[in-house]
């Protein structure tokens, strides 16, 4: 059988960790591959990791075909999908594959509206242009994967929350190679990559460099250098006040009660006074 490892498709997904390939190799050696490997015509789409296992010990193993594979894009799909679908994967690489689909079905939504779009100019049939899927082909192929199209739609995907997509969006945006890869080891939250993406890139590798109590470090920095400006903020309002005489929020309340009950009472005088002047009116 002739299976060819397309390195791309080989590193879409991040590798096991060496205690994870060590633990899949020692089943396999147990129990035999027990699940098939998945192929597209010739090229290996999913058990990678089960294949070099096997060709390193001679195992066998056996695969099944993916018919409904048409582009690339839908392998990509499929391969996101399969690794949502797993418990065992973090949080942050989680959220990377969501966004990742994302992006994905973005592109694929702008085409079909861009060639939706464009008018028929008459041009001639041309041998290299695939031809239009017949209805058994249609319904044969993968569905369209619903849009993300909100935050809230990716974070329900990745089965995280909206601030954490947040966040590892920030991380992909600003971090530096050597904080993503402790955010993808463990080392560090997702959290803390987050605050220390915010650092210039020299800052970030640094930390990283010098090790998780320094990325955590930088982060609690991070986030005092945010707190001041609000600190600031909120005493700016009692600052024309001589020392001391700052009211408190209960102070506040009671001075708010107290004109209140003065005004309440002023409007029972008025009431009071009108009813006198009134009852003399009416009077013969």
């Amino acid at each position: 059988m002739n299976i060819v490892v397309n390195q791309e498709l080989k590193a879409y997904i991040d590798p096991l960790t060496p205690e994870e390939h060590e633990a899949l190799e020692r089943s396999i050696l147990t129990e035999g591959c027990r699940d098939a490997l998945v192929l597209w015509g010739d090229v290996l789409v999913d058990g990678h990791n089960r294949y070099g296992i096997c060709q390193k010990h001679g195992l066998p193993f056996q695969t099944v075909q993916n018919t409904r594979f048409k582009t690339i894009e839908d392998v990509h799909l499929w391969m996101i999908d399969q690794h949502l679908g797993r418990r065992s994967i973090s949080d942050f690489l989680r959220g990377v594959l969501a966004l990742r689909k994302k992006d994905i079905v973005d592109e694929r939504r702008a085409r079909a509206l861009a060639e939706t779009a464009r008018p028929d100019d008459g041009a001639p049939f041309d041998a290299d242009t695939p031809a239009a899927e017949s209805p058994a082909e249609s319904a044969a192929a993968l569905p369209p994967p619903a849009p993300l199209s909100s935050r809230e739609a990716i974070a329900r995907a990745a089965r995280l929350s909206s601030n954490q997509v947040v966040m590892i969006e920030k991380i992909q945006k600003q971090a530096a190679p050597e904080l993503v890869a402790a955010v993808k080891s463990g080392v560090i939250s997702i959290n803390t990559a987050a605050a220390v993406a915010s650092l210039p890139a020299e800052e970030q590798v640094s930390a990283a460099n010098a090790g998780k109590d320094e990325l955590r470090q930088a982060a609690k920095r991070v986030r005092e250098a945010r707190r001041k400006p609000r600190e600031a903020s909120a005493e700016s309002d009692t600052a024309d006040q001589p020392a001391g005489q700052q009211p408190d929020a209960v102070q506040m309340l009671e001075r708010r009660v107290a004109e209140l009950t003065a005004e309440n009472d002023g409007l029972r005088r008025q009431v009071a006074e009108l009813r006198a002047q009134l009852a003399t009116a009416g009077s013969p």
